[in-house]
């Protein structure tokens, strides 16, 4: 199926007391948009203003070319009739259904734009399994699945998806995460992710929306963003992580591990499952799981070396680090590193040196 996209135009500003979202923006959205900032920067509430959950203090959305509010002229499209999905941090399934009932319930009155069918809602959300049970018997990564599943039956043109990952755990997290990869791609529909947490946002996004203090202040892919590469890295609290696009090699089933091809250099990491040799998959290291060393190391219990050169240093004010840029194979791969560190290694741009990566350290994306 196509890439999912839509041109969504959005202005919006809401007052409280303390704080103020002012926003005027347009995005293609394409695949999954990441709605990226720290907690309280008004990420939720600019979602429900794209579903109509509230107007704010006025402004306009369009997506595609239908207008869903526009203050100026008077007009307010109510959330249930703009062909949105919204998945809530809670699941909100009907709990006197049971799993099944939830699903055929929006599979009755979904009359969306988009050609969704039960039958492949079930099977790519893998809940078949689960139909004849009660919401209240189910784990919250289940619930989360069914609630998607739900929205997906609306049959949406868009997919808003607000920190659905924030009430889970970090198993039911790495349980839902391969669910949420699938969507954009396998029903052609777009979807805006909200999230604070910049492993989920490597993982999922395309391209990311940076939110601080009620503005957009960032936007661009999310390798762009989540590397820092133009932005102040004390601005937000959060590390550095460089996504690695890289081809599957082969697969070491009797060691539970993958090889992988980065720019002519191999990389090994723990066992993906599903993929063919000869696909191409992304991966998101942080920054403080590289170490560099100025010559190639030996007998080291780590298995991942790569070449690179030395781009970039960035000192972290007030801190004892810094952030290096390391060019490998065009990829600026960051590490993060003491000013002491720095200064005795003699680490300077254009010097070459080695990247050490712990296989236990890789973060799968789409």
């Amino acid at each position: 199926m196509a890439e999912p996209a839509g041109l969504l135009e959005l202005r919006a500003r809401v007052s409280y007391p303390g704080f103020t979202l002012d926003v005027d923006e347009r995005v293609e959205l394409t695949g999954v948009t990441g709605l990226f900032g720290p907690s309280g920067s008004g990420k939720s509430t600019l979602l429900r203003i794209v579903a109509g959950l509230e107007s704010g203090d006025g402004g306009a959305v369009r997506f595609r070319d239908e207008t869903w509010q526009d203050t100026e002229r008077g007009a307010f499209v109510p959330a249930h009739r703009r062909p949105v999905g919204y998945v809530f941090q809670d699941a909100r399934l009907f709990t006197h259904l049971t799993v099944a009932g939830n699903l055929e319930y929006a599979a009755r009155r979904g009359d969306g734009p988009a050609r969704i069918e039960l039958d492949e809602v079930v099977e790519v959300l893998d809940v078949g399994r689960l139909m004849d049970r009660q919401p209240a018997s189910l784990s919250g990564g289940e619930r989360q699945r069914v609630a998607i599943a739900r929205t997906l039956l609306c049959r949406p043109a868009l997919v808003l998806l607000d920190e659905p990952l924030a009430a889970l755990d970090a198993a039911r997290k790495r349980e839902i995460l391969p669910y949420l990869e699938a969507l954009p791609g396998r029903f052609g529909i777009p979807a805006i992710f909200v999230s604070h947490a910049a492993g989920e946002m490597a993982r999922l996004a395309d391209r990311i929306l940076l939110l601080e203090n009620g503005r957009i202040t960032a936007s661009g892919s999310a390798q762009r963003i989540l590397s820092r590469e133009d932005l102040d890295l004390s601005a937000l609290p959060f590390e550095p992580v460089t996504l690695l696009e890289v081809v599957v090699q082969n697969h070491l089933p009797e060691l539970g591990l993958t090889r992988l091809a980065l720019d002519g250099q191999q990389l090994t990491v723990p066992a993906i499952d599903g993929v063919r040799p000869g696909a191409r998959v992304r991966l998101s290291i942080r920054a403080d799981d590289v170490v560099l060393a100025t010559s190639e190391p030996a007998n080291l219990s780590v298995r991942n070396v790569l070449r690179g050169v030395v781009r970039e240093q960035c000192d972290i004010p007030d801190s004892a680090f810094a952030t290096m840029s390391v060019d490998v194979g065009g990829i600026r791969l960051k590490a993060r590193l003491t000013r002491h560190a720095v200064a005795e290694l003699g680490l300077v741009p254009g010097m070459p040196v080695f990247a050490l990566l712990k296989t236990a350290t890789f973060d799968r994306g789409p």
